[in-house]
């Protein structure tokens, strides 16, 4: 935009919009402008000239997350670049030479080589493409029986792109497989794949997700008395659903500070602001699709379901945790399982809230209790 003649008509585009990514960010530096993309889940640098010709994409490490800085008067970037299988490292490079340098890395008590991360895409109920992150430890035998977590999230344009967590190393390490479904609902492919799984169309969150269960069973990494499935908050409301409208597709369910009772959610705390997302029931028309999907509400008893371990934060400021309390009663009550061998376990963390600003030893105590619970019901032995 020249600002003596700011009139749009007078408009240029430099780099223009893509159909194929998203743009997440624009830096500058003396002469070159450079975009990073987020295109099938991950993240591309494209680096211009001022006019908008391509010099291309800067070579990264590997599929992972990128975030760029750079300074008006110099020619060098340096970016964060973070995948399961690297720590959130800094690398600079020159735009005028094209060398990569590590700058930065911290030390971590796990050795991220011992591990492979690979992008797969499956299909969905309705035949849509969905991408997936599957993880594991280089050259570990599939063989349709290797305990496996699969995560997703499903909402608010969030995308889940590839990070880091040292906490993962031991389930890698002992042989166990983790996944990473790119659902409907999030912001992976801009505006139309959120809206895809919103309101009316929030059946595709969770068709996605099944979807991506019955990929993993059928290209052999896992069986369902093996698969566990993970996810907190909206993505407890994700693994909710899943297991009542799947229950035999599960061997265990961890559902994390969750939405579970849709019909009466908007009353609680700041859920009020979230309607936009989900609808309300107080509408006849939301009402019908809300309920065909809330977990509290299709509880079937004389089912039955896998094991399930709901967490809920006493000083929970987003989501009340009624919502776990009654789906875990529910759930005891109308499961036909052994207790013994398929518990519903449910944990009310009475120094916690909804996850964040949690100190150090909770952080610490939930990451393994979880594990602990995958690990039992799965049958996955750490050294």
């Amino acid at each position: 935009v020249d600002l003596r003649r700011p009139e749009r008509s007078n408009w240029r585009v430099v780099v223009a919009e893509r159909d194929d990514a998203v743009l997440r960010g624009v830096s500058h530096t003396r002469d070159r402008i450079v975009v990073t993309w987020e295109s099938n889940a991950h993240n591309q640098v494209e680096v211009f000239d001022r006019q908008g010709r391509s010099y291309g994409n800067l070579e990264l490490p590997g599929i992972g997350s990128v975030a760029v800085r750079s300074e008006l008067e110099r020619t060098e970037i340096f970016y964060s670049y973070t995948s399961f299988n690297e720590p959130s490292s800094i690398y600079r490079t020159d735009l005028r030479r094209g060398n990569r340098i590590l700058w930065a890395r911290p030390d971590v008590p796990v050795d991220p080589s011992l591990v492979e991360v690979k992008q797969v895409w499956y299909t969905s109920k309705d035949g849509t493409q969905v991408p997936m992150f599957i993880v594991h430890r280089k050259g570990l035998e599939l063989d349709g029986d290797r305990p496996t977590i699969l995560y997703g999230y499903g909402g608010f344009n969030i995308s889940m792109r590839p990070g880091f967590g040292a906490t993962l190393f031991p389930w890698l390490e002992a042989g166990g497989v983790y996944a990473v479904a790119n659902l409907r609902g999030g912001g992976e492919f801009g505006r139309s794949w959120h809206r895809a799984g919103m309101l009316e169309q929030k059946q595709n969150v969770y068709d996605d997700f099944i979807a991506a269960a019955e990929f993993l069973i059928a290209e052999g990494y896992t069986k369902p008395a093996r698969l566990g499935i993970h996810g907190g908050s909206n993505g407890g409301l994700l693994t909710g659903v899943a297991m009542v409208q799947r229950p035999d597709l599960f061997g265990a369910v961890s559902i994390g500070v969750p939405l579970l009772d849709m019909l009466r959610y908007q009353h609680f705390l700041m859920a009020r602001y979230w309607v936009p997302e989900y609808g309300s029931s107080e509408d006849p028309e939301q009402f019908a699709f809300i309920n065909a999907y809330s977990p509290y509400q299709n509880i079937a008893p004389g089912t039955a379901y896998p094991a399930t371990y709901i967490t809920a934060g006493e000083n929970d400021m987003r989501v009340h945790p009624l919502h776990a309390r009654k789906m875990a009663a529910a759930l005891q009550a109308a499961t036909t399982n052994d207790p013994d061998g398929h518990p519903v376990l449910l944990w009310v963390d009475y120094d916690g809230g909804h996850g964040q600003g949690k100190p150090l030893h909770l952080r610490v105590r939930d990451v393994v209790d979880r594990y602990i619970f995958f690990g039992r019901q799965l049958g996955l032995r750490y050294d």
